[in-house]
């Protein structure tokens, strides 16, 4: 017993001895850089391989790797909906997940965009808008990593989802009234992704515009301009 009493005093000093954790003085663990939500992250990210290895398999043309590549893009697509809510619940946050997960999307989505074009299933120019807006966003995300993190917004998630539909339905070897589908989802998807794409814009340059400010100059001391420089004592 007094062992231990000596012990406790040893580590945390008397005053200290027998007091719970506190919550707000006691430090607090860092976040892991390698936890459950970002390994889900860099999952995604290998699977874009395999996907577009699927994809052009057989040229395209086989119902059987075409469905394979539906598969592990679905697959890929249900981890960005669970990556985000577990590290939210699980308090798992981390930059290297903000920056990560938007990156492993546009892999996702801009491999699925250029392989489904290549194949003439669509066509180009919607391809061209959706990866020129996420290069765009992915420049302005680098330009301001130095002052502040910009995490995919609501409207971000919306795009990509509306994105990841509208290719699941091209993806999969569904004819008739799916690919009207696939059409309509897409072009709602354009329109999100513009939109969110001006909105990034705008969220990087008043990130900008705060930080480069400079901070105003301290007011001059009034009992010295009062005093000014002695002249007429």
């Amino acid at each position: 017993m007094t062992d231990r009493i000596r012990r406790a005093v040893d580590e945390k000093g008397i005053a200290n001895v027998g007091r719970g954790p506190d919550h707000i003085t006691d430090p607090v663990d860092p976040v892991p850089v390698v936890n459950i939500a970002n390994a889900l992250t860099v999952f995604r990210i290998l699977l874009v391989p395999v996907f577009l290895v699927a994809l052009f398999m057989e040229s395209g043309e086989s119902t059987l790797w075409r469905t394979i590549a539906t598969v592990v893009f679905v697959v890929a697509a249900l981890t960005d909906r669970y990556d985000g809510r577990i590290a939210r619940e699980r308090g798992l946050i981390t930059d290297f997940g903000k920056m990560a997960d938007p990156i492993a999307d546009k892999a996702l989505i801009g491999g699925a965009l250029v392989g489904l074009s290549i194949l003439g299933i669509l066509p180009w120019w919607v391809t061209a808008v959706i990866v020129a807006r996420e290069v765009w966003v992915t420049s302005l995300r680098f330009w301001v990593l130095r002052h502040k993190v910009i995490p995919a917004s609501r409207g971000g998630k919306l795009k990509t989802l509306l994105q990841a539909v509208a290719i699941g339905l091209y993806l999969a070897p569904l004819g008739g009234g799916w690919h009207l589908a696939a059409d309509i989802v897409m072009g709602l998807a354009v329109v999100v992704t513009i939109y969110t794409g001006l909105d990034y814009t705008w969220q990087a340059i008043k990130v900008r515009s705060s930080t480069d400010t400079p901070d105003p100059e301290p007011a001059p001391d009034k009992r010295r301009a009062v005093g000014g420089t002695g002249a007429g004592r």
